[in-house]
């Protein structure tokens, strides 16, 4: 079971309602078809959640070294938009340091799972 949170570049949307939809827009352009270079900014915060957590690395005997549901993480990412996810036991932690790190870095952060912004 994972916990997936999604981050875009763009407008902090009005409501819940408002994300949703954009939501279902972007990842309709960016997520089914063909895949998008990601841009500097969202390559920048794959970046930093990495530079956090390590890449999951099917090699690696250790599972617990990353919270991350797969890898490499930037594989998630097409053009401004960037669906993750990670293991339930740790999704706490990384989806705060996620969360704060997106809003540091100007970014709408989402859970699909609820509908709602992450504030």
């Amino acid at each position: 079971m994972s916990y997936d949170l999604v981050v875009w570049e763009g407008e902090r949307p009005a409501d819940d309602a408002a994300a949703r939809t954009e939501f279902a827009d972007l990842s309709e352009q960016y997520m089914r078809g063909q895949h998008v270079t990601p841009t500097p900014q969202i390559k920048g915060y794959v970046e930093a959640l990495v530079s956090r957590w390590p890449d999951l690395d099917p090699d690696d005997e250790d599972e617990d070294a990353s919270p991350w549901s797969d890898g490499p993480l930037i594989d998630n990412a097409s053009g401004p938009l960037f669906h993750f996810g990670m293991v339930f036991s740790k999704y706490q932690e990384a989806s705060a340091f996620a969360a704060d790190t997106a809003r540091s870095s100007g970014l709408v952060c989402f859970d699909p799972q609820d509908g709602r912004l992450i504030s």
